[in-house]
């Protein structure tokens, strides 16, 4: 099929939630993919920071074939030998002992809440409230909605759940003044994606913490976005050294295959007992085995190492063409998760729709901030191609300017 009928098959038959580009993407390669027309594009989105080795790593490819060969699924009525392998590994390399395992980052974050409320239920403490951050995103069901701290995305949904009280990212105070001994949990993302790409600065989590632990809250970090070498470390909370007792993850943990899990400390997990959660399709044989491949190659194949270098080149670029713009008003983040913020009456989803039409895949959250997520296997060449279109781009709003 065309792009030109897959969007007509569409339009008819799938529901109208996504504002999509005009192109069916049908293949993909490293940090390239192909549209149903044959034409090539550079991406940097990495389906959203699902795809952290690139599309169809060949380890992950040769899990996915091995085990499909062998079982796709069986109940978690049973023992499933890639699961517990992949919940020994993110362990091993972790805080936690535990994890659980579902199949998306909302399904993670919506165990976190029930594990929180329900570890201080069986210690008999009225604890129910969760602070979460301003221009959080912690994904689309109620409760996960609920914890979000952005107005548009819960419009239209209330009444939502109750007990989750939002306060400013990155402001200590703020958090201290919110948590009283009726405080399950704070929660927050060590980086906030959807938020804006906004960076805390060094000593924030290591406030939080403390202020969690005067009064007795847990704490729980959202690295649904970040974690996985996102940042050039396995988890964004390394950089800090401050450890949660909860934490989620999922998007980039298979390698594109959909998984979600949330890590916790031993006294903590322990609230969670037969029938108290549970998750059918959650740790199956395929996407576990498809996570193992993933964690393992960002472990041992120097992709943390080389998401390191190249955030340094992609920053580094992105500050040229902020020399170059005066448009760009700010260029943050951390890793291979950067932005590039735009001044007011400059619209980024302009900037985006102009590069697909140049071949690049990019990303705009909100209205102005450019959102750069390849691949951690990128490379210098891949990066100054990028930065290459980017500029024509640029160059031609600044012109129509």
């Amino acid at each position: 099929m065309t792009n030109a009928e897959i969007k007509a098959l569409t339009a008819s038959h799938v529901m109208n939630t996504y504002n999509r580009f005009p192109v069916a993407i049908v293949r993909g390669e490293g940090r390239r993919v192909w549209d149903a027309d044959n034409r090539q594009y550079l991406d940097f989105t990495s389906g959203l920071a699902v795809c952290n080795l690139g599309h169809c790593h060949p380890r992950v490819v040769a899990a996915i074939k091995a085990q499909a060969e062998k079982l796709i699924h069986i109940s978690n009525l049973y023992h499933i030998g890639p699961q517990a392998e992949l919940a020994a590994l993110l362990v091993a390399h972790s805080f936690a002992d535990k994890v659980f395992f579902c199949n998306s980052g909302a399904e993670a974050n919506e165990a976190a809440i029930k594990l929180a409320r329900k570890y201080f239920n069986l210690k008999g403490s009225n604890r129910y409230q969760i602070v979460t951050m301003e221009k959080s995103f912690h994904g689309r069901t109620l409760a996960a909605l609920a914890a979000t701290g952005q107005g548009k995305y819960r419009q239209g949904f209330e009444p939502l759940l109750e007990k989750f009280i939002y306060v400013p990212f990155n402001d200590v105070s703020a958090v201290r003044n919110a948590i009283s001994s009726s405080t399950a949990a704070v929660m927050l993302e060590p980086i906030q994606g959807e938020g804006g790409v906004n960076v805390p600065s060094d000593d924030y989590l290591k406030g939080v913490k403390a202020a969690c632990k005067e009064v007795g809250a847990l704490l729980i970090y959202d690295e649904v976005q970040v974690g996985v070498g996102r940042t050039g470390r396995l988890f964004a909370y390394e950089h800090s050294g401050v450890a949660p007792d909860i934490m989620t993850l999922a998007k980039g943990l298979a390698g594109g295959v959909a998984i979600g899990a949330m890590c916790a400390t031993d006294e903590v997990a322990q609230a969670f007992t037969p029938g108290t959660h549970a998750s059918t399709f959650g740790g199956n044989p395929l996407a576990t085995a498809a996570g193992l491949a993933a964690v393992r190659t960002v472990l041992e194949d120097g992709v943390l190492e080389n998401c390191r270098k190249m955030s340094e080149h992609l920053r580094a670029r992105l500050v040229e063409l902020k020399q170059s713009f005066p448009f760009i008003t700010e260029v943050r983040g951390k890793g291979l998760i950067l932005a590039a913020e735009l001044a007011s009456g400059i619209k980024g989803a302009d900037i985006v729709k102009a590069a697909l039409d140049k071949g690049l895949l990019i990303n705009c959250i909100g209205e102005s901030t450019l959102r750069f997520i390849p691949a951690l296997t990128v490379t210098a060449g891949e990066v100054d191609e990028m930065i290459g279109i980017l500029k024509a781009v640029l160059g031609a709003v600044e012109k129509k300017g």
